[in-house]
C-alpha cells in the first residue's frame, strides 16, 4: 500500500501547510504574513522535491508573493468578458497587486481531470503484452490465406 504513492509524506506535509494557511486567515485575517510563510514553505518543498500540485491549489496562491488568495481577505475578484462567449475571472492579490486571469468555461476540462492523464497501474507484467501480438499474428495470417485462395480461385 505504501509503495503505491510516491512521496506520500511530502504530499501530506504540503496539505498540512495549505490547511494551516487557511486556518490562520480564517481565525485572524490580519495574520497574512504567517499564512504567506506557510504558503512559501509549501511552494519551496514542492519545488525541492519536484512534486506537482493540484491546479486548484496553485490557483489560490499568488505566484509573486506566495500569499494565499482568499476573496475579500487577501484578494479581490472580478468577472470579465472578452468576447461574447469567453468569460474570465480576474483575481488580484491585495499585497503585491499581481493578477491572475482564469477561464470560466463550464465545458473546459483540465488535463489533470482527463482519463488519458491518469497514470496506468502496472499490469500482470511484460509477458502478457508479448502474448497479445502473438495471438493476433496467427489469426491475421489465417484469415489472409483464405482470402488469397478465394481471389485466386475466382480468376
Amino acid at each position: 500500500m505504501a509503495g503505491q504513492m510516491k512521496d506520500k509524506d511530502a504530499y501530506q506535509r504540503l496539505n498540512y501547510l495549505y490547511q494551516a494557511a487557511h486556518c490562520v486567515l480564517s481565525q485572524n485575517p490580519e495574520n497574512v504574513e504567517l499564512a504567506r510563510f506557510y504558503c512559501f514553505t509549501q511552494k519551496t518543498i514542492a519545488r525541492r522535491l519536484v512534486l506537482r500540485q493540484d491546479p486548484s491549489v496553485k490557483r489560490t496562491l499568488c505566484k509573486k508573493c506566495c500569499s494565499l488568495l482568499v476573496p475579500g481577505v487577501t484578494a479581490s475578484t472580478r468577472q470579465r468578458r472578452k468576447s461574447r462567449k469567453a468569460r474570465f475571472t480576474v483575481v488580484r492579490c491585495l499585497s503585491c497587486e499581481q493578477s491572475k486571469t482564469l477561464l470560466n468555461d463550464p465545458d473546459h476540462c483540465l488535463w489533470v481531470d482527463r482519463p488519458e492523464a491518469q497514470q496506468k497501474q502496472p499490469g500482470p507484467g511484460p509477458s502478457a503484452k508479448k502474448q497479445q501480438p502473438k495471438d493476433k499474428k496467427p489469426a491475421e495470417s489465417a484469415s489472409s490465406k483464405p482470402r488469397a485462395a478465394q481471389s485466386r480461385g475466382s480468376t
